[in-house]
């Protein structure tokens, strides 16, 4: 009895040794397990015609003509399975799109980063440098991702019928400079007050027409 439980103990130590190479060996690099971060993009068994540019390579010709349709030789990536019309499964296929640059699309086709530190209220209007994505269904040609000029568009929560409410109705005791976040002057009109309602009356139009903003560079809501 005894003689049988010896390689009983040693048939389980060598498992567990086996078992801790094999986990050790795909720990390592050895047998790599992880999916590749595109894959999640990439709706299975779709068409392929239809896949993200994110799930395809293709050939790119830059000798087509900018604005005109052209086809494009393309391929999934790996670990991306997708079908053609028919339902069968292809790895090459070929779509058709136009001409054109990433930079070259309308804005409803990329996503650009905001900017909170640009005046949106001057003159000129301030201008920033965003960085911008092609959204994943949009296929164009050179890097998804560019830097574009845009207009400083962001808002602070400051509402132009309240300013304006606030103008008409506190203006002489400085309401309406409170709420936009000019102290200054605010204090100076209500101090004054309201420039003895020739700044009251200025005031009223220029947040009116809104040459007056919030005193953070934000646009009105």
């Amino acid at each position: 009895m005894a003689a049988a439980v010896v390689p009983l103990q040693t048939l389980r130590r060598l498992c567990r040794v086996l078992l801790f190479l094999s986990q050790f060996y795909i720990l390592s690099g050895g047998e790599s397990t992880d999916i590749p971060p595109y894959v999640m993009k990439c709706p299975s068994n779709s068409l392929c015609s239809r896949l993200p540019a994110d799930c395809v390579e293709c050939k790119t010709n830059f000798s087509c003509v900018y604005g005109k349709l052209v086809t494009f030789d393309c391929t999934v990536k790996p670990s991306v399975t997708c079908v053609d019309q028919d339902f069968k499964s292809q790895k090459n296929f070929i779509i058709n799109m136009t001409c054109r640059f990433c930079w070259q699309l309308p804005e409803i086709d990329y996503e650009c980063s905001n900017s909170t530190s640009c005046m949106t209220v001057s003159c000129p209007r301030q201008r920033y440098t965003a960085n911008c994505t092609v959204r994943d269904h949009i296929h164009c040609l050179g890097n998804r991702t560019f830097p574009k000029m845009l207009y400083c568009n962001w808002t602070g929560g400051y509402k132009w019928s309240t300013a304006l409410a606030l103008s008409i109705t506190l203006g002489g005791f400085g309401a309406d400079r409170f709420y936009l976040g000019q102290w200054q002057e605010g204090l100076s009109k209500l101090f004054s007050f309201g420039g003895l309602g020739i700044w009251t009356l200025i005031d009223v139009l220029l947040i009116a027409v809104g040459y007056v903003g919030p005193a953070d560079g934000s646009l009105y809501i």
